[in-house]
């Protein structure tokens, strides 16, 4: 009877403590896990200037009968997870163009100048896949429940000073979160709506690595705005990365010749004829920043100074 009575207790104390539900989420990118608690980089680099044109929709997913596709819930998201996303890696000077008219008629509104500046490398995108889907398992005693939602998006980089493609790649990402119950016990997991944002913000995330590395691999480039006795003086100062006693090379410009294969106009290399030194920087925005710099090497004329650019390598 004894044994009986311990067999009794034990199974009610697990119905009371082990019966619930247990909800669990995961989210993985192109390498597996994605790591969201990533802490921006302390980078002392040159940074490259970089604009988001748009992310358009390509799926059906939200595509109803009043869909205005100029003003889609799913590319806006991309668009700010992105953005999100490249500004964290310190790395880039990022310029709004997605809301560019708003930005516009706002500073009409405060009687306002925009000064437009162009970038070096514009990124269009794409939601090439989108869905979610709800399974479940039924056993003995216990049930369970898993949303999924799976992402796909496309990136292109663009040269502007080209306007060829030079890095474009799709990224997957999914995301999911699972609800069990033990013998009826435990709440029901319902809609889900925050497994759109971490799916697609995996899908992005690798892609945001690539897009540093092709960036960065390519040099930074600058230009001479004063050439003469008083002052050497070239564009771009702290925030874009220069810093006092930093060294950069001057180039010529090289012949442009046609590409009969491509058809494109394209510039053979320019050959390197000096190197500059910053001194120190004024300014305060990507704008208006210039560095005073002095000539280390070469014998460059001050007369031809359209005729040069600036580059970190």
């Amino acid at each position: 009877m004894k044994k009986i009575k311990s067999i009794l207790l034990t199974l009610v104390t697990f119905l009371l403590f082990g019966c619930g539900s247990v909800a669990t989420t995961t989210v993985s990118g192109i390498d597996g896990t994605l790591n969201e608690n990533v802490e921006a980089e302390n980078y002392q680099g040159l940074k490259r200037t970089v604009a988001i044109a748009r992310f358009s929709n390509e799926t059906e997913y939200a595509k109803g009968a009043f869909y205005d596709k100029e003003n889609d819930p799913v590319g806006r998201q991309a668009v700010d997870i992105l953005s999100a996303k490249l500004a964290a890696t310190g790395k880039f000077i990022l310029f709004e163009r997605e809301d560019l008219e708003q930005i516009n008629l706002e500073a009409g509104l405060s009687q306002k100048e925009i000064q437009k500046i162009g970038a070096d490398y514009l990124i269009v995108g794409s939601i090439t896949e989108f869905g979610r889907k709800t399974t479940g398992e039924v056993g003995l005693f216990t049930k369970t429940k898993k949303q999924t939602v799976e992402a796909g998006v496309n990136i292109r980089l663009v040269d502007v000073s080209t306007g060829q493609i030079v890095y474009s790649e799709e990224g997957k990402g999914e995301a999911e979160t699972e609800t069990s119950t033990t013998l009826g016990f435990g709440g029901q997991a319902g809609y889900d709506a925050t497994l759109s944002d971490k799916a697609i913000s995996a899908a992005i995330e690798k892609l945001v690595e690539n897009i540093e590395k092709t960036c960065l691999d390519r040099p930074w480039k600058s230009y001479f705005l004063s050439f003469d006795s008083e002052a050497i003086v070239i564009a771009g100062g702290v925030q874009q990365g220069l810093k006092n006693g930093q060294e950069l090379y001057v180039y010529t410009y090289g012949k442009k010749v046609k590409n009969p294969q491509t058809g494109m106009l394209i510039e053979l290399p320019g050959e390197k004829v000096g190197k500059i030194k910053v001194l120190t920087s004024g300014g305060t925005t990507v704008s208006d920043e210039y560095s005073f710099v002095s000539v280390v090497e070469g014998n460059l004329e001050a007369n031809k100074i359209s005729s040069y650019f600036i580059q970190d390598k």
